[in-house]
């Protein structure tokens, strides 16, 4: 497909969902009271009506003021207030302290919404009609920028909630046990030479390509996630005081931080209990792990006398699999146990944690001005995880989508696969 036709393809449609992304991000914050939108947990943690803004500040930033001659701003100041991590658009509040910003409130959050859609929707006029046709694969970006947010909101507000001491839940339900998922096993891959990356039909970040040639000895890949169950026994087992199992780092941030348990699992009764956007309740062994972080993963994998996979291995074996799971649109909002034959739960439940640290594909480039700080500039002390979530958006995941985080991160929905070399 060329540059051509898949612009025009863009922009057939893209008021469609322009409306459907923006629409969804709004009611995944109505369940949400000003109160709840307003607060910072952490430093990583942003709250939810900063995203609503943020997400709003990339059309206004990078698509009205550059494109619609007669634009007005909103209002003076947000772009100082909401850019995240731009530098070239400018100076911008510092991250950690966006809980500081009590105004504007989240009302008037929305307002700021409704003024930048509606010009956006002026400005998609001139994308159907073909006049500024060449503005659809930015349009397509803002899209898949908002929903990331969509996860990070979700995300976040999951920590917000879990520092109540009230334990309030962002959507009260019933939990559904698990069913059994079997012991793992594990399914051989040859290996040999193999080409991974992006192919450039549909959309893609830049980080994910250019496409190249990857040598993989063979290797074993277990056929489902690590569960919650097997997590018991690590801790049984002492593998949270046990060094020879950690990296070095790993084991200074587990003293540090005074680990025993993964994020959001805390004893009561002599019981572990976990708390989910659904309420608080125990941990149901069957169900994949969650909400560990790299360093845990990989003492886990030394536990268990595997290792974690690298990216090429993971993107290699999901090769053919369906671009279909546990994802948002399943509106489960955790992950939960698959059985069947074959590697399973490639997509969607958790993000795997794999050993491979993000860096560049042989031959990438960063894009051109401030966009071309979205990915590349990254590029350090961040490990990959592959293949979504349990609040994923649906259409937004890729068997070559690389995320990533740095290895002490416990807040995303980060779980495991474990990986074997060949006999």
């Amino acid at each position: 497909m060329t540059l051509i036709d898949r612009t025009t393809d863009l922009a057939q449609g893209l008021r469609d969902r322009f409306v459907a992304v923006r629409g969804e991000t709004e009611a995944l914050a109505a369940p949400l009271s000003p109160e709840d939108q307003q607060i910072q947990s952490m430093p990583d943690v942003s709250p939810t009506k900063w995203h609503r803004a943020h997400t709003t500040w990339f059309y206004e930033t990078f698509l009205l003021g550059p494109s619609l001659p007669d634009y007005g701003e909103h209002r003076p100041g947000y772009g100082y207030l909401f850019n995240s991590y731009y530098e070239a658009v400018g100076p911008r509040h510092t991250r950690a302290d966006r809980g500081l910003i009590s105004r504007p409130s989240a009302a008037e959050v929305g307002d700021y919404r409704r003024h930048v859609d509606e010009a956006m929707h002026d400005l998609l006029d001139l994308v159907e009609t073909g006049e500024r046709s060449e503005l659809a694969p930015l349009v397509d970006l803002g899209l898949q920028h908002e929903q990331q947010h969509q996860e990070l909101l979700l995300m976040d507000i999951k920590h917000v909630l879990s520092v109540n001491p009230l334990r309030p839940v962002y959507r009260d339900e019933q939990h559904e046990a698990a069913g059994d998922p079997g012991p793992v096993g594990w399914i051989e891959q040859a290996g040999g030479i193999v080409t991974i990356g992006h192919d450039g039909d549909g959309f893609a970040f830049d980080n994910e390509g250019p496409r190249h040639d990857v040598l993989l000895r063979p290797f074993a890949l277990a056929d489902r996630l690590v569960a919650a169950g097997e997590w018991l026994a690590f801790q049984a087992d002492g593998g949270y005081e046990r060094p020879e199992l950690w990296l070095s780092d790993g084991w200074a941030t587990v003293n540090a931080e005074g680990w025993d348990a993964p994020l959001y699992w805390f004893r009561d009764g002599g019981d572990w209990w976990i708390h989910t956007l659904t309420g608080v309740r125990p941990v149901d062994p069957a169900e994949p792990v969650v909400h560990v972080s790299g360093y845990e993963a990989d003492a886990f994998a030394a536990w268990a006398d595997a290792r974690l996979p690298t990216e090429a291995e993971w993107e290699h074996a999901a090769r053919a699999t369906p671009i279909e799971g546990n994802l948002l649109p399943a509106d489960r909002l955790h992950p939960t146990a698959a059985s069947g034959e074959g590697v399973r739960q490639l997509i969607g439940d958790v993000w795997e944690w794999t050993a491979s640290p993000y860096v560049a594909y042989p031959g990438f480039r960063p894009a051109a001005g401030a966009v071309g700080e979205y990915n590349g500039k990254f590029m350090s002390n961040q490990m990959v995880l592959r293949g979504g979530c349990a609040v994923t958006p649906g259409g937004h995941v890729r068997r070559t989508y690389r995320n990533f985080f740095p290895p002490h991160s416990r807040w995303a929905f980060g779980g495991l696969r474990l990986a074997k070399d060949a006999a």
